[in-house]
């Protein structure tokens, strides 16, 4: 299933990239990848989802990827939840979301606080409104401490990530890898984001927001599944059931051998849980459209 790269403009005219697969014969997938990321991590859950008669929208946040990074470096979860606002109003029908960590969040916003029912449901992965601070922390280092020098080749990075997450085989073909780095004018590889979003994340968090989000999310009226990886250094079984037990439609998978990446630990039992969750919903049959690219 071939995707094509198209753009949206957000209201602020920033520029957002995604790849875009499938005929919306069972409806629009939206997928949001976690802080750091890109579209690419997404990769095999939107060409089988595209495959199955969705269509799939896989958006770079901004700030990462390809898409435009803030003038202002403005990385509030508001900015990003308004991001997703502007894309599923330019697309037909009301698109599910499926959203990781960062993207879980600001699907949460969006749904509890700024716009409900902009989403048909929300799928979020290894995400809670109050993540483990001591987990959060432990990413933030691990974003932060490259930022400024990045590695001199991709196999230094590759070593990285394989220190950071050693339960994961380290690959064999870096070419994956490869999407999620830029090459500088220096020869030096760095992470395929705005620096300053680290920052941004920082002065966030000692915020009431999650708190705030927390008790708005109980007022949620769409399907909301939340996939957990069992190994999640953020999201304890504990908080999670406590969370989906909050819901008015909830509904919970807790996926073995998986870290706070689900979908990169273990591919086959994440899509197996999306796939079922969404076939669960009522499907909308909507024409194909979409990008203003």
């Amino acid at each position: 299933m071939e995707s094509k790269v198209s753009t949206f403009v957000t209201r602020g005219g920033l520029i957002l990239t995604a790849d875009v697969a499938g005929a919306a014969d069972r409806g629009v997938v939206m997928l949001a990848h976690g802080g750091g990321q890109t579209r690419h991590s997404w990769a095999s859950t939107a060409v089988e989802l595209a495959r199955r008669g969705w269509k799939t929208v896989s958006l770079d946040l901004r700030g990462h990827g390809d898409s435009g990074w803030d003038p202002a470096g403005d990385y509030h979860t508001e900015r990003y939840a308004e991001d997703l606002i502007d894309v599923a109003e330019s697309l037909p029908g009301r698109p599910a979301l499926i959203g990781a960590s960062l993207g879980g969040i600001a699907g949460m916003t969006v749904e509890a606080q700024l716009a409900p029912g902009t989403f048909s449901s929300l799928t979020l992965v290894d995400i809670i409104p109050r993540s483990d601070p001591s987990g959060v922390e432990k990413i933030m280092a691990f974003m932060g401490a490259h930022l400024e020098h990045g590695f001199h080749s991709l196999e230094a990075a590759a070593d990285s990530i394989a220190a950071y997450l050693p339960h994961r085989p380290r690959p064999k073909d870096l070419s994956g890898l490869r999407k999620n780095l830029r090459e500088g004018q220096d020869g030096r590889f760095r992470w395929h984001w705005d620096p300053r979003f680290v920052s941004g994340v920082r002065r966030e968090r000692p915020s009431d927001h999650g708190r705030d989000l927390e008790a708005c999310c109980r007022d949620i009226d769409i399907p909301v599944h939340l996939i957990r990886g069992r190994m999640s250094e953020l999201v304890s079984l504990e908080a999670a059931e406590a969370f989906v037990a909050t819901l008015r439609h909830g509904a919970f998978t807790d996926v073995a051998d998986a870290g706070h990446m689900v979908a990169g630990d273990r591919n086959d039992i994440f899509l197996e849980a999306v796939v079922g969750f969404l076939e669960r919903q009522p499907t909308n049959l909507i024409p194909s459209s979409g990008a203003s690219s």
